[in-house]
């Protein structure tokens, strides 16, 4: 029995590898994550760019509520089951009139998983518009293999290796993902997706929450995640705790030893480095 989203969107997903919009909470609630997130950006704290690009929901308490809240996590239990990790998050923030994008790529290119059975909630914070850059998906695309990618490093590009699919991208395909504040959409780790820059007035806030079946497992190290459903029979990666309060310094430290091992299998086989 499903617990979240419809029979049809679920066969939406399995056919075309996304589904939006569903809302997992109000509006002012959505707001309220969004003062909390620029209150810390715009307080004096070192961590701001660490904190936010990287696993954000083990330094605050609002941000791991969410990561495993039933409102989304019954959502991916309807795709993969009921024994689920939140493998990795991180924001996607465009400020208003930013040459920042996202090139054509899958997410599945480096980050060293066994199986395909992964799946992103991207929740947004503010609306995310055609106007602002909102994320596009080509429809279909995750039923192909891992697609060639080569890495730029360009520096309005916001994935970790400014990496982009190595073949012709018929972009005429391309649906906008437009969401409201408190909406979030799904989408599968095999979809060719990217976003344009934006070109509007207003800021476009999106937080990317990965989730996996506990029997994915990482191939190119030790690796962690958070139990945010069921139980892992398999323990292929090391559990994370869950914050009390924000930027304890034993949850900074444990950030930073997870992060630093994380980016060398992102990095893995980089012509550069971070």
């Amino acid at each position: 029995m499903l617990k979240s989203l419809t029979p049809q969107q679920v066969e939406h997903f399995q056919k075309f590898g996304y589904v939006a919009p569903i809302r997992v909470m109000p509006v002012e609630k959505a707001l309220e994550l969004r003062k909390r997130l620029e209150d810390f950006e715009h307080s004096d704290s070192p961590l701001v760019k660490k904190a936010l690009n990287l696993k954000s929901h083990l330094l605050f308490p609002w941000l791991n509520e969410l990561v495993g809240s039933d409102a989304v996590v019954n959502a991916i239990e309807d795709l993969y089951g009921e024994n689920l990790l939140a493998w990795a998050s991180s924001f996607f923030i465009k400020n208003a009139h930013d040459p920042a994008f996202v090139s054509w790529h899958q997410d599945s290119t480096y980050w060293g998983l066994s199986k395909p059975d992964v799946v992103t909630a991207w929740v947004a914070l503010s609306e995310s518009n055609r106007a602002n850059g909102a994320m596009q998906v080509i429809p279909g695309t995750h039923l192909l293999d891992q697609i060639p990618h080569r890495d730029t490093f360009s520096a309005n590009n916001l994935l970790t290796r400014g990496q982009e699919i190595a073949v012709e991208v018929d972009a005429s395909q391309a649906v906008s993902i437009e969401l409201e504040p408190g909406e979030m959409s799904l989408h599968h780790v095999r979809i060719v997706h990217g976003s344009p820059p934006n070109d509007s007035a207003n800021r476009r806030i999106g937080y990317a929450i990965r989730y996996i079946p506990t029997y994915v497992r990482q191939l190119e190290g030790e690796d962690s995640a958070t139990l945010v459903r069921g139980t892992d029979t398999f323990n292929t990666f090391e559990h994370e705790p869950r914050p009390t309060a924000e930027l304890d310094p034993a949850f900074v430290a444990l950030h930073q030893q997870i992060g630093e091992r994380n980016w060398k299998i992102l990095y893995k086989g980089a012509a550069q480095q971070r």
